[in-house]
């Protein structure tokens, strides 16, 4: 079975947005934290869930021109 091309092209967009919630969540406290702390996570999930739909359109936008 292969993934879901939509899924594929997500996984830079979400490393992205674990980057910049882990950078962002250092710059609050002052000093560095993992991408696995739990604020981390709770915000990567909130912004995922926030433009999940809006980015699975515009990526299915994007695949359906390349097609």
């Amino acid at each position: 079975m292969s993934p879901d091309p939509i899924v594929t092209r997500e996984l830079p967009l979400i490393r992205k947005i674990v980057e910049d919630e882990t950078w962002l969540e250092g710059e609050r406290r002052g000093c560095p934290v993992s991408p696995h702390d739990p604020v981390v996570c709770e915000n990567v999930c909130s912004v995922i869930l926030r433009v999940g739909q809006q980015l699975r359109d515009s990526l299915h936008d994007a695949s359906a021109l390349v097609a």
